[in-house]
Order: C-alpha cells, then structure tokens, then sequence
C-alpha cells in the first residue's frame, strides 16, 4: 500500500494540490493518506489568557473542519485516511512519520503566504523565499 504524508494548513489550497492525484483506474492501488494539520499560530498576545488546554481544544477542533471537507473524498475512493496535528519542528515530526511508515512519500499542500517563509517539512526541502 502506498502512503502519502500530507501537511496542509487551508483545506482550499490542499484540495487544489490533492485533485489532481485522486484520478481513480480501474487497476489502482488503495493509497494510505496520512493527513497532518499545521494549525494557524496563536499569536504571543492572545496566549497569555487562552490556558494551555483551551489552545488544544481549539486546535484540534480546526483541525476536525479541515479534516471533514477532505477525508470523504479520499475515503470515497476506498482509501485509507489518518489524521493528526503537527506538533513541534516539522522536520523532526517528519523523520517520525517517516520512521513510522517507511518507504512514504511527503507533499506539502500548505498555502504559501505572502512575506512569511514557511518552515520546512523535511531536511531535504528547499526554503523559498
């Protein structure tokens, strides 16, 4: 089965990246999506009354409305979909995915945003600018 490690900050932009790969054949492989949610930042002036567990909640809460627009697609095909949020440096979260499921390969459907560079996902990843 062939896994694809998705990050994916705006579930718009990720849909415009993942129609194109969700061509379906009569002698397609079922494909193992692993979907991870790189939630917006919440800024350092908004975090000191927000408590530590309202921030998880709100995370994983936006995470569930970005999940929900594209996990029944990928499932409408027979795929199998998880789901998780990145937490920490994506590098190191990515050499952890890889290390779960070896062989995997990494697509970074996260919207570029203007003035702002992007942390990369893996070592190998050029940094735009």
């Amino acid at each position: 089965m062939d896994t694809l490690i998705v990050y994916l900050d705006e579930t718009a932009h990720a849909l415009k990246m993942l129609t194109p790969m969700l061509t379906s054949g009569p002698n397609r492989a079922p494909m193992r999506w692993i979907l991870i949610a790189c939630t917006p930042r919440v800024t350092r002036h908004a975090s000191k009354f927000v408590t530590r567990n309202a921030r998880e909640s709100w995370r994983s809460k936006w995470a569930e409305k970005a999940f929900e627009q594209i996990v029944p697609l990928l499932q409408a095909r027979g795929d199998k979909v998880v789901m998780q949020i990145a937490k920490g440096p994506l590098c190191e979260f990515t050499d952890s995915m890889l290390a779960q499921h070896a062989g995997s390969r990494v697509l970074d459907a996260r919207r570029p945003k203007f003035g702002e560079d992007l942390q990369p996902v893996t070592r190998q990843q050029p940094q735009q600018h």
